[in-house]
């Protein structure tokens, strides 16, 4: 019963954050980075970690990518092609200047928390009888997970003194927060995996997970229906 509980709260709760984060850059942020130049690379590390650690889509995604994944080779790499994927998008598309309707790409990265589950739950096995590549999904979604982060710094016209460095920083710092997010999901996932419980469990989240891509897809579709 408590899973169920636990499971339900951090729906209700990414339901609730999803009108307030969906990769925006805070307002506090938005004016620093806006009035700053020159390379300043403490700030936009912490930027970047703030981002990670802050950004539900992108934590749901790593936990549905790791949540069947036990040898750390294995979790390493695909943790790797997920911020492979994640870092050439975001620093290319900011350099190049390209940009994504903000809602369609949000509603991407909802979906792939959709996919992720489903490909959990042997969805794709059992519809169509084939079994998609995972690493190259994984890099392919890392790409668009870029893609989304790239399009809201834009938003903000970044001073081009110093554009590079701080990028690059701040991608550090979207990589040491995926780390912190990552050792922390990977403590929990170890203590419930070691309950005789877990495998029963294991389909409930995972259909709860793909609900709430479902809900961030609905919920980015609406604003751009709306916008």
């Amino acid at each position: 019963m408590r899973i169920w509980i636990t499971l339900a709260t951090l729906t209700l709760a990414t339901l609730i954050a999803g009108a307030a984060l969906a990769h925006n850059v805070t307002e506090g942020d938005a004016g620093y980075v806006q009035e700053v130049s020159g390379f300043l690379p403490i700030p936009f590390i912490y930027l970047g970690a703030k981002h990670m650690v802050t950004g539900y889509d992108h934590i749901l995604f790593l936990f549905g990518v790791i949540f069947f994944l036990y040898k750390m080779k294995d979790i390493g790499l695909y943790v790797s092609l997920f911020a492979l994927g994640h870092s050439i998008t975001m620093l290319t598309g900011v350099w190049f200047g390209i940009k994504i309707n903000s809602y369609v790409i949000d509603a991407i990265i909802g979906f792939s928390v959709v996919y992720k589950a489903l490909d959990n739950l042997g969805a794709f096995q059992r519809w169509f009888g084939v079994q998609p590549d995972t690493r190259a999904a994984t890099l392919a979604f890392g790409l668009l997970h870029g893609f989304g982060l790239a399009t809201k710094i834009l938003d903000y016209d970044i001073a081009p003194d110093g554009l590079l460095g701080n990028l690059i920083a701040f991608n550090i710092g979207v990589e040491l927060g995926q780390l912190l997010a990552l050792s922390i999901i990977l403590i929990a996932m170890g203590f419930w995996r070691r309950s005789p419980r877990f495998w029963g469990q294991a389909y409930t989240a995972n259909v709860v997970m793909m609900s709430a891509g479902f809900l961030l897809v609905f919920y980015q579709l609406t604003g751009l229906a709306l916008s």
